[in-house]
């Protein structure tokens, strides 16, 4: 079944303009959205905002129908996406804050070789990146990286790079992650089968751009490994360790929403007609919103217990996951609400007869959207929700697989070309103590392997689907 969508059944949008007045008011908005963020550094939760307005009004919408229009669809984003935000972030905080996260890399790293290692630190990073803001799994995972580096004499960018492709990933293309998400909301798509399709996608995607390219990162930026993070161990001490969830217990608690929603999926492929009973229950535990509500509360109650949090450590882990959210949850619904006035003036309408008649493959035109505006803006997730806006109504012509292929293909385009104005290069690059050019030839490179190999890997899906 179909992740709810953004806006309810309606009548046919009425163009509010000609067809050329429709296509300059929406190029003048994105325009003025990127202008807006990146010269003159406004925040982007308000420049989604007033190029969402300003679209309106240039399309003839009228300026109480355009803040009427965006309210409406920011508060329809809200009201789906921003409860699995929450959630996300709440669990997320749980599992770092009961050394849940600490046991996973600690017991994966433990017992594999230092040929291996690469391999490992790959599958630690999509691990610990599935339910986490890749900011948050990025900050997570540093100190991981530099300390098994330390301690295994590999270079860092054979621990780094690995690492951060699985987190990136993750980030991209495979729900309950938060950017995925988003766009299987607004595209209506099949989220169960986005999921399956995501994880054959991303596996691939992992090896060549984590282990495979870290070989030839390590070679461009032979860079010593920091002196930071030391512990005790470092000094040759033996501390005792605080408690920890079990391997067992953690790993449980991160696959749990996937395996739930997994589930949902299998069942509507054996048995789409069926009501009621086993199907039912699955229907309502495969539910996203459920699916990530049943992981906090388990998280509560297992991680919490092996973390030894009482409950006012539980409090405060859940307290404290919100706030640092918020811009997030803001631009997020500022997407919900631009893709609604690009509705409500008819300008989708012109879109998708414009893709339908291009002869262009709606996927790589999707994944071109999702670069460009990544480039302009450095944001990951205002990529995601500006271009699942612009491509909204051309989705709704578009078989169930494809739907989840362009939520897959704007997930890499999303991820493309990191450069100087995306936050994430300055905190790889500061962590790492590298130069801006090592940082350009290792981690914007990987990115833009991720994205390309993704996009590749859906276009040859998208021969069999």
């Amino acid at each position: 079944m179909s992740a709810p969508s953004f806006v309810a059944a309606a009548a046919p949008i009425v163009p509010s303009a000609g067809d050329t007045q429709l296509v300059i008011a929406g190029l003048a908005g994105i325009a003025l959205i990127i202008v807006l963020i990146t010269w003159l550094k406004v925040n982007p939760f308000l420049s989604l905002a007033l190029g969402a307005v300003g679209l309106g009004m240039a399309a003839n919408l009228g300026g109480g129908k355009s803040v009427a229009s965006f309210a409406t669809g920011f508060g329809n984003t809200m009201a789906s996406v921003g409860i699995l935000v929450g959630f996300g972030a709440m669990f997320g905080k749980l599992l770092a804050d009961s050394g849940g996260a600490d046991r996973i890399v600690d017991t994966i790293v433990g017992r594999s070789s230092a040929k291996a290692l690469p391999w490992t630190m790959a599958a630690v990073g999509a691990l610990i990146g599935l339910p986490m803001f890749f900011e948050v799994g990025l900050v997570l995972l540093m100190p991981v990286i530099i300390l098994v580096a330390r301690r295994s004499g590999l270079p860092l960018m054979r621990v780094a790079v690995p690492t951060l492709a699985g987190l990136s990933v993750m980030h991209g293309l495979v729900p309950p992650h938060p950017g995925p998400l988003v766009a299987i909301t607004a595209l209506n798509a099949n989220l169960g089968l986005t999921l399956a399709l995501g994880i054959v996608v991303a596996i691939p995607t992992v090896i060549i751009a984590g282990p495979l390219f870290s070989r030839y990162a390590a070679r461009w930026a032979d860079v010593p490994v920091p002196a930071l993070f030391e512990t005790a161990e470092d000094h040759g001490e033996n501390p005792s360790s605080r408690p920890r969830p079990t391997f067992v217990a953690a790993l449980f608690c991160v696959l749990l929403p996937v395996i739930l929603m997994l589930a949902r999926a299998f069942a509507d492929v054996i048995a789409p007609d069926a009501e009621g009973g086993l199907k039912g229950v699955l229907d309502f535990l495969g539910t996203p919103t459920v699916a990530l509500g049943i992981a906090v509360v388990v998280g509560i109650l297992v991680l919490a217990r092996g973390g030894r949090m009482n409950r006012a450590a539980v409090a405060k882990s859940l307290e404290t996951s919100l706030p640092p959210i918020a811009g997030i949850l803001l631009i997020v619904g500022a997407g919900g609400g631009l893709k609604q006035v690009i509705i409500d003036t008819g300008i989708g309408e012109v879109i998708s007869r414009a893709v339908s008649g291009s002869g262009v493959s709606v996927l790589i035109l999707a994944w071109f959207v999702a670069v460009l505006i990544r480039v302009a803006t450095g944001s990951a997730t205002v990529a995601i929700t500006t271009a699942a806006g612009i491509l909204a109504p051309v989705a709704e012509t578009l078989p169930s697989g494809t739907v989840a292929l362009m939520v897959l293909v704007i997930g890499a385009g999303s991820l493309f070309l990191s450069h100087v104005n995306d936050a994430g290069f300055w905190l790889v690059k500061e962590f790492m103590g590298m130069s801006v050019a090592q940082t350009l030839k290792t981690w914007t490179v990987m990115e833009c392997i991720i994205s390309v190999v993704s996009l590749v890997g859906v276009l040859l899906l998208n021969l069999v689907i």
